[in-house]
């Protein structure tokens, strides 16, 4: 665990640069395996194993940790989990990959809205935050802020995809507003930002899910990373605090 590197921002863009475009492995690829693991980490630390008949909340931004989020609600879904999507702009303006995942969450009938003034999040086992990511600029505005406010009211615990919605991915710096979730699952290699102190109560539970970043990639020139094969015992890592 000691010899796990964390990543910047910048650095984890490479990797997904050197993915697509010179290892040949698609967004879609990427965001499957990130959504596979986040309903497996949500299903077994927070839904007791079962999660027939429980109630899920998850919270999708329009891009990429949006996107994973979708797979995820795709996944509880259809292991029983009374699932409700909520969106940060109309369903109909997302596009590429997340637009795709919409679509299947259609045609599955999971429950999916958009609304301008949330006042409460509906009555969920867990709520998950698939807002913003590792590509967070500045303080949140306009419908994450309000859904992240939401979530941090709501009684339920919070499980983030990547990064705590609101924390800077490289510094840890707290944005305003900024989600205080009981664990995150970070992707491929953990984030610099979520080490910092300031980030601590808002990581809670640090997790490593494996996406299939083949280990070459970490050795390219542009990274210079020795990574050696961390995933060897399981595709989800629990962290030390």
């Amino acid at each position: 665990m000691s010899d796990i590197p964390f990543l910047t921002a910048d650095q984890m863009r490479e990797v997904d640069r050197l993915m697509i475009e010179e290892y040949g492995i698609e967004l879609l690829q990427m965001m499957e395996n990130a959504g596979r693991g986040l309903a497996g980490l949500a299903r077994e630390r927070f839904l007791e194993g079962d999660p027939r008949r429980r109630a899920v909340v998850l919270l999708a931004g329009a891009g990429g940790n949006g996107g994973g989020g979708l797979v995820a609600a795709r996944r509880l879904h259809a292991w029983g989990v009374r699932v409700h999507v909520l969106l940060t702009r109309a369903a109909d303006t997302y596009r590429a990959v997340p637009a795709r995942q919409l679509a299947t969450l259609r045609r599955m009938g999971v429950a999916l809205a958009f609304e301008a003034e949330p006042a409460s999040l509906p009555p969920a086992d867990l709520i998950v935050d698939a807002l913003i990511g590792y590509s967070l600029s500045g303080d949140p505005r306009g419908m994450p802020a309000k859904l992240i406010r939401r979530g941090n009211e709501a009684a339920a615990p919070v499980l983030s995809l990547d990064v705590p919605s609101g924390i800077d991915a490289t510094s840890g710096h707290v944005a305003e507003p900024a989600i205080r979730a009981d664990a995150t699952l970070t992707l491929a290699l953990p984030k610099t930002g979520l080490r910092a102190p300031a980030a601590g109560p808002h990581v809670g539970e640090l997790y490593l899910a494996d996406i299939g970043v083949p280990r070459e990639l970490y050795a390219e020139a542009s990274l210079g990373l020795d990574v050696g094969p961390i995933f060897a015992g399981g595709e989800i890592l629990r962290l030390p605090d």
